[in-house]
């Protein structure tokens, strides 16, 4: 029986895994042949980029803070202090602004991704959509997937500027340093590759995030109960496909540069 029960899992697996690359390479394709619904993408856009806004804000506010408090206080026994601006900076523009942005934004996305289509398979909208001639991965997936790709970068560039922001308000404010020597220090060490990095991740994350949303989205049978269980898949797998393609790309990054 566990036998049995392993392969049927390894099957369902590998079979999960097929129809999902066949479903992203349909989608990617789609934006390369009319027609283009550029409505739809700006339409998402909105509601990705601009919902988001203020949990990526506040987000990378309070996370840059932590940051600072952690640092200064393990710095303090190196004396090295000074330095608190240089590993905050490099720590939101390398890893955490990207990763962090990304996972919220599966929070909140990917689940109304999933919940949205899945909402218009078992109402049967997805068919009246292709007997009236419409192509629902063109007209409902590739807008979603240029969307979030496109606004998550714009998001994690945010999510950066206020994780330094927020560095800068705990060191100042609360540890005492200097607020100059603090963006110095932040700006002077940081490079063009770790910028590139930090850049990479967001658009690779969007993607996951829209694909895996709209994947299981469609998906979705067994009425509103199938819905829910749509939904908690998506925001699973987007989270642990971002910490894992995060882990991908950190070493290429770092064996490149």
């Amino acid at each position: 029986m566990a036998i049995e029960a392993i392969d049927r899992a390894a099957r369902q697996f590998v079979s999960t895994v097929q129809d999902y690359s066949l479903f992203v390479t349909r989608a990617v394709l789609n934006f390369f042949s009319p027609p283009i619904y550029w409505s739809d993408i700006v339409q998402q856009a909105d509601i990705i980029g601009v919902g988001s806004t203020i949990i990526v804000v506040f987000a990378g506010f309070f996370t840059g803070g932590v940051l600072a408090i952690q640092s200064a206080a393990t710095l303090a026994a190196f004396g090295a202090t000074a330095v608190t601006g240089r590993f905050v900076a490099m720590s939101m523009i390398r890893e955490l602004g990207a990763v962090l942005t990304g996972i919220m934004v599966s929070g909140r996305n990917a689940s109304s991704m999933a919940s949205e289509l899945g909402s218009m398979v078992v109402t049967e909208q997805i068919d009246a959509m292709r007997a009236l001639g419409v192509d629902p991965m063109r007209k409902l997936v590739t807008p979603r997937i240029v969307a979030t790709m496109t606004m998550l970068l714009f998001l994690t560039i945010v999510a950066d500027f206020c994780g330094i922001l927020g560095g800068a308000a705990v060191t100042v404010f609360m540890n005492g340093q200097n607020g100059t020597q603090y963006f110095s220090m932040a700006y002077q060490y940081l490079h063009v590759q770790d910028v590139l990095q930090g850049l990479v991740k967001p658009v690779l994350f969007g993607f996951i995030i829209a694909s895996i949303g709209c994947f299981y989205g469609l998906r979705t049978t067994g009425g509103t109960q199938g819905v829910g269980k749509s939904t908690i898949q998506a925001v699973v797998f987007a989270s642990v496909m971002i910490i894992f393609v995060d882990l991908l790309i950190s070493v290429v990054m770092v064996s490149i540069f």
